[in-house]
């Protein structure tokens, strides 16, 4: 699988996407949305029906069932949910095209309706870990917010006979859902401080701005990255639910200055996720990212490219959701460049709204500075064995 701009001719994409969100989201428009967009650019579109439903319309009623029961039901829908997407996705492997899959939900979903613990046996009863199932699964998780919070009035479950929550029940489970998938290296949160088309809107620009497709005119991302220097870590207990990863970063030899290469290891409880990733200045003005997913043994021969004019990079990742918009947490761990020790960066997508000119932080954070647009907090700088200033390898369009 592979991040790439279909528009530059690259290698052909498979896109997996997991879109997930609480009752009444917007989840069924969409996909349609998602469908008609993709198509009318050339590409093939599956659409993975949400297992849930199909099982609900079969006359399963969740509310009727016990906890052991229950409990039962969401590990058989897990076997079905990965029976039915390996189905889409070795169809969508077989494709010439440049695809796009659609699952609406995903399986992490069903660790929002079962105890941590359960969910835990259950992982461990089967063989499966969430690296596998929420990271390597999915390029990307789409979690559209539902109207139960910040659109209460178009809130309705008469259209849908398997809908059965009310209001503050759809706000826990939306919120459930959220947690579910923390730790995803690539969740967007599409709340409700738009209109729904715009909404859609965000959503579709969104996947083809982590996908790599330039829309032109024909969609407006209104989302930016910012990134704020942590003064120091506070105790755990003050965090929301989070997930906690150890991330190794590489840098890799590139005979082009503007091509930056480099490779991520990323994993949890020894269970390990792969990714090689290209970022293109030569591009005119833009930027193109090319990301895609590695085994195990390729990750160990493309290191045998690492540049070793930068140091390793290791991090401890931290993933929450603070108000609704998704955090990551990077604390640089040693071996390290000087400059590395003790620093914290904070990073998010956010929608600034009206005149506001800075992003919300978390509050139980202290935040030194924002740093988005500082050169010297890029991870290729934080690297570089040499003082970055002095660095002819600097590309700022390139940092990251």
């Amino acid at each position: 699988m592979m991040s790439a701009d279909n528009d530059r001719g690259k290698e052909r994409v498979v896109y997996r996407l997991a879109l997930t969100g609480g009752p009444c989201s917007g989840k069924t428009t969409g996909q349609a949305r998602l469908c008609t967009f993709f198509e009318n650019i050339g590409w093939k579109v599956y659409r993975v029906p949400e297992t849930a439903t199909t099982l609900f319309s079969g006359g399963v009623r969740f509310p009727d069932l016990s906890k052991e029961a229950a409990d039962k039901f969401q590990e058989n829908l897990i076997k079905v949910m990965i029976a039915t997407e390996t189905t889409f996705f070795d169809l969508a492997q077989s494709d010439k095209r440049n695809v796009l899959v659609v699952c609406d939900r995903g399986i992490m979903d069903a660790a929002a309706y079962m105890a941590k613990d359960v969910f835990d046996s259950v992982l461990k009863s089967n063989g499966w870990n969430a690296v596998e199932l929420r990271d390597n699964r999915y390029n990307q998780v789409i979690h559209l917010m539902t109207s139960a919070n910040g659109a209460e009035a178009y809130y309705n479950i008469e259209d849908n006979p398997c809908r059965t929550e009310g209001i503050e029940q759809a706000r826990q489970l939306d919120k459930a859902t959220i947690e579910a998938w923390v730790g995803h290296p690539y969740i967007d949160v599409i709340d409700n401080s738009t209109d729904f088309d715009t909404k859609l809107t965000r959503m579709i620009a969104n996947v083809c701005k982590r996908i790599g497709i330039d829309a032109g005119d024909r969609l407006a991302p209104t989302s930016r990255k910012f990134k704020f220097l942590v003064a120091s870590m506070p105790p755990d207990s003050m965090f929301p639910s989070f997930q906690d990863f150890e991330v190794v970063h590489d840098y890799l030899t590139s005979p082009n200055p503007k091509i930056q290469s480099r490779l991520r290891k990323r994993g949890q409880n020894g269970n390990w996720s792969y990714q090689y990733t290209v970022r293109r200045g030569d591009a005119g003005d833009q930027m193109v990212e090319l990301r895609r997913q590695i085994s195990h043994r390729d990750y160990v021969n493309i290191l045998a490219q690492r540049d070793d004019s930068h140091l390793t990079v290791y991090k401890t990742r931290r993933c929450f959701v603070w108000e609704d918009t998704y955090f990551q947490l990077d604390i640089y761990r040693n071996p390290c460049n000087e400059r590395c020790e003790g620093l914290i960066l904070l990073e998010t997508y956010q929608t600034l709204k009206n005149n506001d000119t800075t992003a919300k932080v978390p509050p139980f954070l202290k935040i030194i500075k924002e740093v988005t647009k500082d050169s010297s907090y890029s991870m290729y700088n934080l690297s570089s064995k040499s003082e970055w200033k002095k660095s002819s390898k600097i590309i700022n369009g390139l940092n990251s």
